[in-house]
């Protein structure tokens, strides 16, 4: 099972001080804690796509990609890539261009967003927002797919004879987590590709994501990609951790009651009636199991733990505790409970060995005699028969 941790890259004031970062500092200490979660072992560090203020990760693509370059292991994620405002093609070509760059460690979440202001930005209508999101991610499913490809639909202009460029690396696409907060329409299609499905799991009651998760799980099964059981699920979070449970709750109590989003809220309300994790190791532990209890078996963990103005000294404590004492004794308690036949979350090597067995991963070379693709034929060669032959461009 995979644990990490996301940002969403916001900036407040700190209760305690006064203080609000910069953008720039806050650019800079998102970057420091996810070379922190590389460190001590965690799995994968996710960020956030968000247009407005007071939120910085304007271009995921951008920052990720730096990341990639500080970090050695650790699988770099979003927590949610805009279907909605962003062109599908332009998505094709920059994530591909980042998972090269991340030598394959990169998957990404793709989502609606529901910030109302944004969609008139990008020329879009929220009105729109689900059909937007549904279209897009169709046409990006094929892009990373077919070499050339012809398409029409009702948010953009057509393509004839497109070629995304580069190709996914290994001619193997990232692997794809739809997110959604209350959208069955997401969860259809996720579970009709075969794809990830991550449930929002934060700002809403304890189980509040079940029926949409128990959902995509039966529609998994529907399509013929596994059991309900082996359906690829995720699950997002918040903890805050210290070695005292009232050392926890003390600390992270002003951050909470003065954060804009839970101003007049109770902090000890939240944590009893949400997925929201205060305490102890062991309490934080305990709480993170009752997950698999509510949702069944799952494949990847996130908790947010530099949000709300938390100091990044604080929020690189938080990454140290979850890696050492929080995380290894999950991955044993989750792992003892787990039922037979429960995949893993899909890496890049998982999805070269789905896709070619033993044989060498397609290594698109373009053909240098094609100039356009309007004819529709591959704008590539291959410099091996046998392996262009075994594996067709649209698979």
């Amino acid at each position: 099972m995979q644990f990490g941790i996301f940002t969403v890259g916001d900036i407040a004031p700190d209760p305690t001080t006064g203080y609000t970062q910069s953008e720039a500092e806050r650019i800079s200490n998102m970057v420091r804690i996810a070379q922190r979660a590389d460190e001590v072992g965690l799995d994968v560090f996710a960020v956030g796509e968000h247009h407005n203020p007071p939120f910085v990760p304007s271009s995921p693509t951008t920052l990720l990609a730096h990341i990639a370059a500080l970090t050695q292991r650790i699988m770099l994620s979003t927590s949610v890539t805009l279907m909605t405002t962003n062109d599908p093609v332009k998505i094709a070509e920059d994530y591909a261009m980042l998972q090269h760059v991340a030598k394959g460690r990169l998957d990404l979440m793709v989502g609606r967003g529901n910030t109302v202001p944004v969609y008139p930005w990008f020329g879009k209508d929220i009105r729109q927002g689900v059909a937007l999101a549904l279209e897009n991610y169709n046409l990006l499913h094929r892009l990373w797919r077919e070499d050339v490809v012809d398409w029409e639909g009702s948010f953009r202009t057509p393509l004839q004879g497109f070629t995304s460029t580069p190709r996914p690396l290994d001619d193997v696409p990232p692997f794809v987590w739809h997110g959604s907060i209350r959208t069955p329409e997401i969860a259809e299609q996720a579970a009709f590709y075969g794809n990830g499905y991550f449930a929002n799991h934060i700002l809403a009651p304890n189980l509040h994501f079940k029926p949409l998760v128990d959902f995509y799980r039966e529609r998994f099964e529907h399509y013929g990609h596994g059991t309900k059981e082996q359906a690829i699920v995720g699950l997002g979070g918040q903890s805050f951790i210290a070695r005292r449970s009232q050392d926890a709750v003390q600390a992270f109590r002003p951050y909470f009651e003065n954060y804009p989003l839970f101003r007049g809220s109770s902090l000890d309300d939240y944590m009893t009636q949400t997925p929201l994790s205060v305490g102890s190791p062991q309490e934080v532990i305990d709480k993170t199991l009752t997950f698999r209890e509510g949702f069944g078996d799952y494949q990847r963990q996130l908790f947010t733990v530099d949000s709300m103005a938390l100091p990044v000294e604080v929020a690189l404590e938080q990454i140290e505790l979850l890696g050492t004492e929080v995380v290894p004794v999950l991955r044993k308690e989750m792992a003892s409970r787990r039922a037979p036949g429960v995949p893993a979350a899909p890496t890049h090597a998982d999805l070269i060995t789905a896709k070619y067995g033993d044989a060498e991963p397609r290594q698109p070379r373009p053909n240098p005699n094609r100039g356009d693709n309007l004819s529709g034929a591959s704008p590539y060669q291959d410099s091996d028969p046998a392996v262009a032959a075994s594996f067709p461009m649209a698979v």
